[in-house]
């Protein structure tokens, strides 16, 4: 599992559009753009329930129909419309991820960006927490949490948080390290501007670009973590559709009826990559020796 380097020293926040326009200008943010928005329509479509079909609707004498004008990805075992249920198996590991991203970077980005600027005995007790996370594998670590509470997808949100933490919180504690001996900084404090100020004005606002870009990174991990607890049984709970569960169902059936795995394939196929070469054309946009012009 990477992170971004930690050594990177943030370029100023540009203006949003600025970091617009030379994120459409890069081949690899115009591409993971228009992915991760074809995905994102898709998945809030099927949150929303703006779908052809009902999800959850079986109509025994449609079972394991192929792909065709009706059912563009076929139907399942059940006579259910794979695409639709594709649709809202987005919208809940979308959702899923969301929630999970949100609580791990806020929370990841506090304690790094305060291990970072105080240092002494806050920032050995954190890095003893972040150590001890990143010591178990991080499928393993989301099973066990998922498995011990109870199952919601609030469980599975909090187990995937929990693993993703210590990654923001280096990714914050790194630039921190260097920014807090900038001159302009130290004048600051020197000036009589309370820590708590220093870090809001001068510090976070330098940092929020490479945040942003492991926001997306770790999103698109968010949602294969999701779609492996599913597929293990300790996901997104029916009556939910979930593409881990859809891939699990199609493996027994994909001699009969291969056409079951190509969509929830397809999606998280498009969605991981669209999400990561929007992050590297991000990370391109904010790396002050990409060579980008904003």
């Amino acid at each position: 599992m990477s992170t971004l380097m930690e050594s990177v020293a943030p370029a100023p926040p540009a203006r949003r559009e600025s970091l617009l326009r030379a994120l459409l200008r890069n081949r690899s943010g115009l591409i993971g753009t228009v992915l991760t928005l074809l995905v994102v329509i898709v998945a809030v479509a099927g949150i929303l329930g703006a779908l052809p079909y009902d999800p959850a609707a079986q109509d025994v004498e449609a079972a394991l129909q192929s792909p065709s004008g009706a059912h563009w990805f076929g139907t399942d075992q059940f006579g259910r419309d794979v695409l639709s249920r594709v649709a809202s198996g987005l919208g809940s590991s979308l959702l899923v991820a969301s929630v999970s991203v949100a609580l791990s970077g806020s929370l990841g980005v506090v304690l790094g960006i305060l291990a970072g600027y105080f240092g002494g005995v806050l920032d050995r007790a954190i890095g003893v927490l972040t150590n001890v996370l990143f010591a178990f594998p991080s499928l393993l670590l989301a099973l066990t949490l998922a498995a011990t509470l109870d199952r919601s997808w609030r469980t599975v949100a909090l187990a995937i948080a929990v693993v993703y933490l210590p990654i923001f919180v280096r990714v914050a504690r790194g630039p921190v390290l260097t920014l807090r001996s900038a001159d302009y900084v130290i004048a600051a404090t020197a000036t009589g501007q309370r820590r708590l100020a220093t870090l809001f004005t001068h510090i976070l606002p330098n940092i929020r670009g490479i945040i942003l870009v492991q926001v997306t990174l770790t999103l698109s991990w968010a949602v294969l973590t999701e779609a492996s607890l599913s597929f293990l049984g300790f996901g997104t709970p029916p009556p939910a559709a979930s593409l881990g569960v859809m891939v699990y169902d199609a493996r027994a059936l994909s001699s009969v009826a291969p056409w079951l795995l190509s969509g929830p394939g397809i999606a998280l196929i498009v969605f991981v990559i669209g999400l990561n070469m929007f992050g590297a054309g991000l990370r391109d946009v904010v790396d002050p020796r990409s060579g980008v012009r904003r």
